[in-house]
Protein backbone atom coordinates (compact mmCIF):
# COMPACT_ATOMS: atom_id res chain seq x y z
CA UNK A 1 0.00 0.00 0.00
CA UNK A 2 1.27 3.25 -1.01
CA UNK A 3 2.90 5.51 1.88
CA UNK A 4 0.12 8.28 2.58
CA UNK A 5 1.40 11.77 2.34
CA UNK A 6 1.33 14.56 5.08
CA UNK A 7 -0.75 17.29 4.05
CA UNK A 8 0.24 20.70 5.19
CA UNK A 9 -3.10 22.39 4.74
CA UNK A 10 -1.83 25.87 4.92
CA UNK A 11 0.31 25.38 1.52
CA UNK A 12 -2.41 23.38 -0.32
CA UNK A 13 -5.46 24.05 -2.29
CA UNK A 14 -9.06 25.82 -1.02
CA UNK A 15 -11.23 22.62 -0.85
CA UNK A 16 -7.93 20.42 1.43
CA UNK A 17 -7.86 23.57 3.34
CA UNK A 18 -11.52 23.43 4.38
CA UNK A 19 -10.77 20.53 6.92
CA UNK A 20 -9.11 22.89 9.30
CA UNK A 21 -6.45 20.48 10.70
CA UNK A 22 -3.13 18.79 10.15
CA UNK A 23 -4.35 15.18 8.62
CA UNK A 24 -2.21 12.33 7.20
CA UNK A 25 -3.83 11.13 4.29
CA UNK A 26 -3.26 11.14 0.52
CA UNK A 27 -3.93 14.11 -1.44
CA UNK A 28 -5.79 13.07 -4.36
CA UNK A 29 -7.74 11.38 -1.62
CA UNK A 30 -9.04 14.43 0.28
CA UNK A 31 -9.82 16.03 -2.91
CA UNK A 32 -12.11 13.16 -4.17
CA UNK A 33 -13.46 13.39 -0.72
CA UNK A 34 -14.33 16.97 -0.15
CA UNK A 35 -15.65 17.54 -3.74
CA UNK A 36 -19.08 16.23 -2.89
CA UNK A 37 -19.96 18.68 -0.56
CA UNK A 38 -20.07 21.79 -3.03
CA UNK A 39 -21.97 19.53 -5.70
CA UNK A 40 -25.74 20.51 -5.20
CA UNK A 41 -24.98 24.47 -5.18
CA UNK A 42 -22.93 24.20 -8.17
CA UNK A 43 -26.44 22.75 -9.47
CA UNK A 44 -28.75 24.36 -8.49
CA UNK A 45 -26.61 28.13 -9.17
CA UNK A 46 -24.44 27.59 -12.15
CA UNK A 47 -26.03 24.83 -13.86
CA UNK A 48 -25.67 21.50 -15.19
CA UNK A 49 -22.89 21.78 -17.52
CA UNK A 50 -20.53 23.14 -14.81
CA UNK A 51 -21.30 20.62 -12.50
CA UNK A 52 -20.19 18.06 -15.00
CA UNK A 53 -17.36 19.65 -16.39
CA UNK A 54 -16.32 20.09 -12.65
CA UNK A 55 -16.47 16.21 -11.25
CA UNK A 56 -14.68 15.83 -14.82
CA UNK A 57 -11.72 18.18 -13.56
CA UNK A 58 -12.00 16.94 -9.98
CA UNK A 59 -11.47 13.24 -10.83
CA UNK A 60 -8.67 14.32 -13.35
CA UNK A 61 -6.91 16.13 -10.80
CA UNK A 62 -7.25 13.53 -8.12
CA UNK A 63 -5.66 11.00 -11.13
CA UNK A 64 -2.57 13.41 -12.05
CA UNK A 65 -1.99 13.85 -8.48
CA UNK A 66 -1.52 10.46 -7.71
CA UNK A 67 0.48 9.89 -10.94
CA UNK A 68 2.91 12.72 -10.35
CA UNK A 69 3.19 11.65 -7.06
CA UNK A 70 5.10 8.71 -8.09
CA UNK A 71 6.99 10.24 -10.51
CA UNK A 72 8.64 12.16 -8.40
CA UNK A 73 8.51 10.40 -5.26
CA UNK A 74 12.31 9.20 -4.34
CA UNK A 75 13.35 5.86 -3.31
CA UNK A 76 13.58 7.25 0.37
CA UNK A 77 10.34 7.99 0.38
CA UNK A 78 10.94 12.41 0.16
CA UNK A 79 10.23 14.35 -2.96
CA UNK A 80 12.38 15.29 -5.49
CA UNK A 81 13.23 19.10 -5.19
CA UNK A 82 14.13 20.28 -8.57
CA UNK A 83 15.20 23.91 -7.25
CA UNK A 84 17.41 22.31 -4.93
CA UNK A 85 17.44 22.42 -1.53
CA UNK A 86 16.94 26.13 -0.01
CA UNK A 87 14.26 27.01 -2.61
CA UNK A 88 10.95 26.14 -1.50
CA UNK A 89 9.97 29.98 -1.98
CA UNK A 90 11.00 29.80 -5.94
CA UNK A 91 9.11 26.38 -5.97
CA UNK A 92 6.18 28.24 -4.21
CA UNK A 93 6.12 30.94 -7.04
CA UNK A 94 6.90 28.45 -9.83
CA UNK A 95 4.28 25.97 -8.91
CA UNK A 96 1.59 28.88 -7.99
CA UNK A 97 2.33 30.53 -11.34
CA UNK A 98 1.28 26.76 -13.04
CA UNK A 99 -1.65 26.23 -10.59
CA UNK A 100 -3.59 30.07 -11.12
CA UNK A 101 -2.86 29.07 -15.25
CA UNK A 102 -4.33 25.85 -14.86
CA UNK A 103 -6.89 27.65 -12.83
CA UNK A 104 -7.93 30.01 -15.25
CA UNK A 105 -8.21 27.66 -17.97
CA UNK A 106 -10.80 25.20 -15.79
CA UNK A 107 -12.80 28.32 -15.36
CA UNK A 108 -12.91 29.66 -19.12
CA UNK A 109 -14.38 25.99 -20.00
CA UNK A 110 -17.05 26.93 -17.51
CA UNK A 111 -15.63 23.87 -14.84
CA UNK A 112 -14.12 24.19 -11.73
CA UNK A 113 -11.63 22.30 -9.76
CA UNK A 114 -14.42 21.89 -6.78
CA UNK A 115 -14.24 23.02 -3.35
CA UNK A 116 -14.19 26.90 -2.36
CA UNK A 117 -13.62 27.69 -6.54
CA UNK A 118 -17.61 26.63 -6.73
CA UNK A 119 -18.21 29.63 -4.22
CA UNK A 120 -15.79 31.84 -6.23
CA UNK A 121 -17.25 31.08 -9.36
CA UNK A 122 -21.27 32.06 -7.74
CA UNK A 123 -19.81 34.93 -6.36
CA UNK A 124 -18.68 35.98 -9.83
CA UNK A 125 -21.90 34.99 -11.24
CA UNK A 126 -23.78 37.15 -9.36
CA UNK A 127 -21.30 40.05 -8.43
CA UNK A 128 -19.00 42.30 -10.33
CA UNK A 129 -15.91 40.34 -8.30
CA UNK A 130 -13.66 38.81 -9.91
CA UNK A 131 -12.76 35.18 -9.68
CA UNK A 132 -9.38 35.95 -8.23
CA UNK A 133 -10.54 38.32 -5.74
CA UNK A 134 -13.37 35.76 -4.76
CA UNK A 135 -11.11 33.22 -3.99
CA UNK A 136 -9.00 35.07 -2.10
CA UNK A 137 -11.88 36.18 0.11
CA UNK A 138 -12.17 32.80 1.12
CA UNK A 139 -8.95 31.52 1.40
CA UNK A 140 -8.02 34.59 3.91
CA UNK A 141 -10.72 33.08 5.95
CA UNK A 142 -9.57 29.38 5.61
CA UNK A 143 -5.83 30.04 6.34
CA UNK A 144 -5.52 32.57 9.10
CA UNK A 145 -7.78 29.98 11.26
CA UNK A 146 -4.39 27.44 10.93
CA UNK A 147 -2.91 30.64 13.65
CA UNK A 148 -5.83 28.77 16.13
CA UNK A 149 -4.96 25.09 15.33
CA UNK A 150 -2.92 23.49 17.75
CA UNK A 151 -2.26 20.48 15.61
CA UNK A 152 0.44 22.94 13.07
CA UNK A 153 2.83 22.96 16.11
CA UNK A 154 4.27 25.94 17.56
CA UNK A 155 2.98 29.19 17.11
CA UNK A 156 6.48 30.56 15.13
CA UNK A 157 5.75 27.29 13.21
CA UNK A 158 2.12 27.97 12.25
CA UNK A 159 3.27 31.52 11.41
CA UNK A 160 5.53 30.40 9.29
CA UNK A 161 2.83 28.34 7.15
CA UNK A 162 0.55 31.00 7.16
CA UNK A 163 3.37 32.93 5.58
CA UNK A 164 4.04 30.03 3.22
CA UNK A 165 -0.16 29.89 2.56
CA UNK A 166 -0.63 33.62 2.12
CA UNK A 167 2.10 33.68 -0.25
CA UNK A 168 0.68 31.02 -2.20
CA UNK A 169 -3.11 32.33 -1.86
CA UNK A 170 -2.23 35.40 -3.35
CA UNK A 171 0.40 34.55 -6.28
CA UNK A 172 -1.92 32.20 -7.65
CA UNK A 173 -5.03 34.15 -7.46
CA UNK A 174 -3.26 37.07 -9.09
CA UNK A 175 -2.19 34.75 -12.20
CA UNK A 176 -5.54 33.36 -12.56
CA UNK A 177 -6.92 36.66 -12.71
CA UNK A 178 -4.07 37.83 -15.39
CA UNK A 179 -5.31 34.94 -17.44
CA UNK A 180 -8.64 35.47 -17.60
CA UNK A 181 -8.49 38.98 -18.16
CA UNK A 182 -5.66 38.55 -20.77
CA UNK A 183 -8.06 35.57 -22.59
CA UNK A 184 -11.33 37.59 -22.06
CA UNK A 185 -9.66 40.91 -23.97
CA UNK A 186 -12.14 42.73 -26.02
CA UNK A 187 -11.50 45.28 -28.93
CA UNK A 188 -13.59 47.61 -30.97
CA UNK A 189 -13.28 48.27 -34.84
CA UNK A 190 -13.98 51.23 -36.65
CA UNK A 191 -13.95 49.71 -40.51
CA UNK A 192 -13.90 52.91 -43.14
CA UNK A 193 -14.40 51.08 -46.07
CA UNK A 194 -17.13 51.34 -49.47
CA UNK A 195 -17.23 47.80 -49.42
CA UNK A 196 -19.14 47.58 -45.83
CA UNK A 197 -21.59 45.42 -46.61
CA UNK A 198 -19.75 42.81 -47.89
CA UNK A 199 -17.54 43.20 -45.22
CA UNK A 200 -20.44 43.33 -42.63
CA UNK A 201 -21.71 39.78 -44.12
CA UNK A 202 -18.59 38.18 -44.02
CA UNK A 203 -17.93 38.95 -40.15
CA UNK A 204 -21.21 38.62 -39.38
CA UNK A 205 -20.98 34.74 -40.94
CA UNK A 206 -17.75 34.03 -39.85
CA UNK A 207 -17.91 35.31 -36.36
CA UNK A 208 -21.60 35.41 -35.33
CA UNK A 209 -20.92 38.89 -34.57
CA UNK A 210 -23.50 41.86 -34.77
CA UNK A 211 -22.93 45.03 -35.89
CA UNK A 212 -23.70 48.60 -36.17
CA UNK A 213 -23.34 50.73 -39.22
CA UNK A 214 -22.61 54.26 -38.52
CA UNK A 215 -23.53 57.41 -40.74
CA UNK A 216 -19.76 59.10 -41.52
CA UNK A 217 -18.93 62.15 -44.05
CA UNK A 218 -14.95 62.91 -45.32
CA UNK A 219 -14.18 66.00 -44.74
CA UNK A 220 -11.73 66.17 -47.42
CA UNK A 221 -13.61 63.99 -50.02
CA UNK A 222 -16.66 65.85 -49.32
CA UNK A 223 -17.96 61.98 -49.93
CA UNK A 224 -20.21 59.99 -47.35
CA UNK A 225 -19.21 57.02 -45.67
CA UNK A 226 -20.36 54.52 -44.17
CA UNK A 227 -18.79 53.12 -40.93
CA UNK A 228 -18.93 49.82 -39.62
CA UNK A 229 -18.83 49.78 -35.30
CA UNK A 230 -17.51 46.23 -34.34
CA UNK A 231 -16.63 44.59 -30.34
CA UNK A 232 -14.78 41.46 -30.90
CA UNK A 233 -12.93 39.30 -28.63
CA UNK A 234 -9.29 39.82 -29.16
CA UNK A 235 -8.03 36.83 -30.03
CA UNK A 236 -10.51 37.20 -33.12
CA UNK A 237 -9.06 40.03 -34.63
CA UNK A 238 -6.88 37.65 -36.94
CA UNK A 239 -10.17 36.49 -38.25
CA UNK A 240 -11.65 40.06 -38.79
CA UNK A 241 -8.45 41.45 -40.34
CA UNK A 242 -8.34 38.61 -42.61
CA UNK A 243 -11.52 39.17 -43.68
CA UNK A 244 -11.17 42.84 -44.78
CA UNK A 245 -8.30 41.99 -46.56
CA UNK A 246 -9.22 40.03 -48.39
CA UNK A 247 -12.43 42.06 -49.45
CA UNK A 248 -11.25 45.45 -49.44
CA UNK A 249 -7.32 46.03 -49.07
CA UNK A 250 -7.52 49.61 -49.27
CA UNK A 251 -9.92 49.37 -46.25
CA UNK A 252 -9.23 52.06 -43.21
CA UNK A 253 -9.14 50.23 -40.18
CA UNK A 254 -9.58 51.60 -36.34
CA UNK A 255 -8.65 49.13 -33.32
CA UNK A 256 -8.59 50.09 -30.08
CA UNK A 257 -8.85 47.84 -26.43
CA UNK A 258 -11.76 48.78 -24.35
CA UNK A 259 -12.09 48.13 -20.38
CA UNK A 260 -15.26 46.42 -20.61
CA UNK A 261 -17.95 45.10 -23.03
CA UNK A 262 -21.27 44.02 -21.67
CA UNK A 263 -24.03 42.69 -22.90
CA UNK A 264 -25.39 39.81 -25.36
CA UNK A 265 -22.33 37.59 -26.65
CA UNK A 266 -20.26 39.41 -23.90
CA UNK A 267 -20.29 39.81 -20.00
CA UNK A 268 -23.45 39.55 -18.10
CA UNK A 269 -24.20 43.64 -16.35
CA UNK A 270 -23.21 42.43 -13.05
CA UNK A 271 -25.14 45.68 -10.77
CA UNK A 272 -27.91 45.83 -8.49
CA UNK A 273 -30.60 48.06 -9.78
CA UNK A 274 -32.72 49.75 -7.03
CA UNK A 275 -36.43 49.13 -7.42
CA UNK A 276 -37.78 52.76 -5.48
CA UNK A 277 -38.89 53.70 -8.58
CA UNK A 278 -40.87 50.34 -9.03
CA UNK A 279 -42.06 50.72 -5.24
CA UNK A 280 -43.40 54.20 -5.95
CA UNK A 281 -44.77 53.47 -9.08
CA UNK A 282 -46.88 50.42 -7.24
CA UNK A 283 -48.11 52.68 -4.10
CA UNK A 284 -49.33 55.56 -6.43
CA UNK A 285 -51.31 52.80 -8.09
CA UNK A 286 -52.79 51.69 -4.90
CA UNK A 287 -53.59 55.72 -3.94
CA UNK A 288 -55.38 55.87 -7.34
CA UNK A 289 -57.42 52.85 -6.94
CA UNK A 290 -58.72 53.98 -3.37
Amino acid sequence: MREKYEIQLAQLNSSVLSMGKMIEVAIESTILALMGRDVEAALKELGLKFLAKTIYATIAVTIMLDLAQKIVEMPDGTFYKLMGEGNDFMSLIIGCMLTGTALAIVFLSNGSTGGTDIIAAVVNKYYNVSLGKGLIMVDLVIIGSCLAVDSFGPFPVRCQKVVFGLCTMFIECNMLDFVMSWQRQSVQFMIFSKHHQEIANAIAKQTDHTMTILDGHGWFSGHPMKVICLMAKKRESPIIFRIIKSIDPKAFVSQSSVQGVFGEGFDPIKVNVKKKKEKNNNIGNNEDNS
